[in-house]
């Protein structure tokens, strides 16, 4: 067995903060819920996505230290150390933003691993070499493919439904709004105890 997890939207837990920032940037009326998804749909009916992009570009670059991980995440990555399952992260993120100051996104990410003790050894213990970050969905999806996942959980259902993800997966769609369509052949969960459940069994 071996788990294979995305990282934004996925570990790391964007809402708030985007929220957050976008209020701070007078982009955002207060009325807004806080949430990726009412954030990122408010700018784009207002007509102003190139904000969006560089908003995410802040919240996944030198603000990403702000965000925090999805409730039960760790918890999660404890009990695979404990139970000898080995993990890797598989996101796609490029390395700069596409508008916005040059920051470097992946720095950004590793920062924030090692912030929440993930690859420390007293820690979760991942070793850095499990840790991917790719510059795009088709690199993602091949290195799904080349580590040998037996599970994969992301919260992008186009990416697990996509003809090109490995055979042989189980997938899993984090979807804690519960605002994905429904996905033939992925099991979905609301909470990482959910997750839990499904990788170990009703009991967990």
């Amino acid at each position: 067995m071996l788990i294979g997890v995305d990282l934004d939207n996925t570990i790391v837990r964007y809402d708030e903060l985007l929220w957050a920032e976008a209020l701070r940037r007078n982009l955002i009326p207060p009325s807004v819920s806080p949430s990726k998804q009412a954030v990122r749909d408010w700018l784009r009916r207002s007509g102003q996505e190139e904000r969006w992009t560089e908003l995410q570009g802040c919240v996944y670059g030198p603000r990403m230290g702000d965000a925090s991980p999805f409730p039960g995440a760790l918890e999660f990555f404890h009990r695979c150390r404990r139970s000898g399952i080995p993990i890797c992260i598989i996101s796609h993120r490029t390395r700069f933003p596409y508008r916005g100051e040059p920051y470097d996104l992946h720095q950004a990410a590793r920062d924030w691993l090692a912030a929440h003790g993930i690859c420390d050894p007293p820690g979760i213990g991942l070793d850095r070499g499990r840790v991917h970050l790719e510059l795009t969905k088709e690199a993602k999806l091949a290195r799904i493919a080349e580590t040998g996942c037996s599970h994969f959980i992301d919260d992008l259902a186009e990416l697990l439904a996509d003809p090109a993800f490995p055979h042989g997966v189980r997938k899993i769609l984090f979807d804690p709004g519960g605002a994905c369509p429904a996905c033939p052949g992925v099991a979905r969960a609301a909470s990482w105890a959910e997750i839990e459940r499904l990788v170990f069994g009703p009991e967990a």
